[in-house]
């Protein structure tokens, strides 16, 4: 194996603890429920404080990478995931509960933008889109290890075993980051010349390929997200009437879909790059069709329906890695952790608000009683239509920003 790989490899391996760590709540939302005596609004509130810290950590987070460089943000942020896993362990009130999941959420924030910005170092350009594609699909299995392992151990051994396991996972990654990762490439391109934070973030908010990102990361993720990090084992157990092992083991297939279709998207993405917008439009009809399928009728879907549902949440999962694709071709490399911040918050930030507004809903749609599947259907139809218009506008206008960009930068080439 080429040495090349032992970075990202690791990185990867950060990735994917992280990924665990992120969607552990929602694999443990049924035991969260009991063990703290809250209701849905509440529950919402521990991964929507989550999201939220992730999504304001990001561009920090990316300015400080762009500083310091990738060893130093992987390692640090497997520490604060670690510390938040131990802390939730242990926890028994909602306030440290709450601490927990603000240290996950931190240490997220530094993971997945640290390992693409070793990406260009290390790999030819047109192989990066295949490596950011493999990176974010192979990160997601952290999907299976907290909706299968994870709530194995959690059912068997109970809460304070399953959060310890997930420590003893970032312990190793951080002592992994420390000894493998260098921070650049033998043969790395040199660095643009600095201009100054207020410089870089005003150059970031100029560039129609960084919107771009934001709006593609934002349309393709925020229904994946809000099933994984909340919402998708209680409305198959308590609105599709699904045990919660088969429902976990359902929820695996967004991990499963999303390598092998993020495998094709890579390739694709690498040969066409002209046509990154079209798949993203097309990705999101996708989308909207199935959720069609599955909250139009009134009663419990067939499982073939279900199933479908879970491949486009992966297909979306997966589709999300372009966003960075449109960060790297539009910023210089000197500016890209920022960058991919930037395009990060706009998945996360819509799933904040998606998260938040689901649990709300149910709430009200309920009335105070056990939910089923109607206020499933409400909750998730009021939330995520919105929110997805949003982000297709965005892509929309950004990409007809783009292209007059270039037009006129074309146009001042041959006058």
């Amino acid at each position: 194996m080429s040495p090349r790989y032992l970075p990202w490899l690791v990185g990867l391996g950060a990735y994917l603890v992280a990924v665990t760590g992120r969607t552990s709540l929602g694999a443990s939302g049924a035991q969260a429920l009991d063990r703290f005596g809250v209701d849905a609004s509440v529950l919402s509130t521990f991964a929507v404080v989550q999201l939220a810290v992730y999504a304001a950590g990001q561009i920090p987070a990316g300015l400080v990478l762009d500083r310091v460089g990738s060893r130093a943000m992987i390692a640090g942020g497997a520490a604060m995931i670690t510390a938040g896993h131990v802390l939730m362990a242990t926890a028994e009130t909602v306030p440290l509960a709450l601490v927990a999941r603000i240290l996950v959420g931190l240490g997220d924030a530094a993971t997945l933008i640290s390992v693409l910005r070793l990406l260009p170092l290390w790999f030819p350009s047109p192989r990066v889109p295949l490596m950011t594609q493999l990176t974010g699909i192979l990160g997601q299995l952290g999907q299976i290890v907290s909706a299968v392992p994870f709530l194995g151990l959690m059912l068997v051994g109970g809460w304070t075993a399953a959060y310890l396991a997930l420590a003893g996972t970032g312990v190793l990654m951080i002592v992994l980051a420390l000894l493998t990762l260098r921070e650049e490439a033998p043969t790395s391109p040199s660095e643009h010349a600095e201009v100054g934070v207020w410089g870089q973030l005003a150059g970031i908010s100029r560039s129609p390929g960084a919107w771009l990102g934001f709006s593609t990361h934002m349309v393709t993720l925020v229904a994946p997200n809000t099933v994984l990090m909340l919402w998708g084992l209680p409305f198959l157990v308590a609105g599709q009437g699904w045990s919660e092992a088969a429902a976990g083991r359902l929820l695996s297939l967004i991990a499963v879909s999303g390598v092998l279709l993020g495998v094709g998207i890579g390739l694709f993405v690498g040969r066409f790059q002209r046509q990154r917008s079209n798949l993203i439009i097309g990705v999101t009809a996708v989308q909207v069709l199935v959720w069609l399928l599955v909250l139009v009728p009134d009663t419990p879907r067939p499982t073939w329906v279900l199933v479908a549902l879970m491949i486009a949440c992966g297909l979306g999962s997966a589709a999300c890695a372009v966003g960075f694709d449109f960060a790297r071709t539009g910023v210089p490399h000197a500016w890209l952790g920022t960058t991919s911040g930037l395009v990060n918050v706009g998945g996360y930030s819509a799933s904040v608000v998606a998260v938040l507004m689901v649990g709300v809903v149910l709430d009200l749609s309920a009335g105070g009683g056990g939910y089923g599947l109607d206020d499933f259907r409400l909750a998730f139809a009021v939330t995520l239509a919105p929110l997805v218009l949003i982000g297709l506008a965005g892509v929309l206008f950004s990409r007809a920003r783009a292209r007059r960009q270039l037009q006129e930068r074309s146009a001042a080439l041959r006058s």
